[in-house]
């Protein structure tokens, strides 16, 4: 986006637009498991977004150092975890429950890093949210589908540490375009020996390449727009409604509709994590 675009554009509008880009692309993503399996989705959403990524920032990955590296190969393995595993989670749950579930990575950090008698409230409520999704009378969510969400929530948080260091060692625009090239590399395996890119042609490589403008290359730029213009916090805050655009998206693209229970869920998660957010010391 043009110069002129950032001093124009709203911030705020910014940010929901990049989660509601963010959460269209996911289920445009979950519609394509059917077709192209979650592992086969996965490479050709990351794939894609490499390519997208390189073009745009084109890094001179020749002057890197080996610490550098180092660096963009733990970024990029992070990232490649954190989507294959929500892809497979988002395959058996609801895409608004496994947004929630993944938030908890980032909330859990956030509350770590902290030392205030609040935060436990937070923490409570949201293993309060965990707790009604939890299928206690073997019925309802399916079990693995919770495990994943929550085990890429957890990579999720690494990626979140990792990506605070690598931008001291290594320019953002490099950092992302090579992470994301390493991810390639690490997910691409998934897809082919699935057999799930067996099936692939123009009308599904023109699909993942909508998801891949969804899902990296629209909300980063809408991101970038919204970071430059409202204080960190006030991102972070707005950022929390996340599982509420997934949510939606899910009703909307898929027809998923959530229990008054799942709703509760969501919703605690989302309050805990505002409230983590709001009274985190600068």
């Amino acid at each position: 986006m043009s110069s002129n675009s950032k001093k124009t554009f709203p911030a705020i509008p910014a940010v929901l637009l990049s989660m509601i880009s963010v959460q269209g692309g996911a289920s445009i993503a979950k519609s394509l498991f059917p077709v192209l399996g979650a592992g086969g989705t996965a490479s050709l959403r990351i794939g894609l977004s490499a390519v997208l990524l390189v073009l745009f920032f084109r890094p001179n990955i020749r002057k890197l150092t080996a610490e550098q590296w180092l660096y963009c190969s733990g970024y990029g393995i992070c990232l490649a975890a954190m989507n294959l595993i929500f892809y497979y989670a988002i395959q058996r749950i609801p895409l608004g429950l496994g947004v929630a579930l993944e938030f908890v990575g980032p909330l859990t950090l956030a509350l770590f890093s902290s030392r205030k008698i609040l935060d436990l409230f937070w923490a409570l409520l949201a293993c309060i949210g965990i707790a009604l999704l939890v299928p206690w009378n073997n019925a309802g969510v399916d079990i693995i589908g919770l495990i994943l969400a929550l085990v890429a929530g957890a990579f999720w948080a690494f990626y979140i540490l990792i990506g605070g260091k690598i931008l001291k060692k290594v320019k953002r625009g490099e950092a992302v375009s090579v992470g994301m090239c390493i991810a390639t590399l690490f997910i691409l395996p998934f897809g082919i020996f699935s057999g799930d890119l067996d099936v692939l042609n123009g009308k599904w490589l023109l699909v993942g390449l909508g998801v891949a403008l969804l899902s990296s290359a629209v909300p980063f730029s809408l991101d970038l727009i919204a970071l430059g213009k409202i204080p960190s916090k006030t991102f972070s805050i707005l950022m929390s409604l996340q599982p509420a655009f997934g949510a939606l998206s899910g009703l909307v693209f898929l027809n998923e509709i959530l229990s008054i229970s799942q709703c509760l869920s969501i919703l605690c998660v989302i309050v805990a994590s505002i409230g983590a957010t709001i009274f985190r010391k600068k």
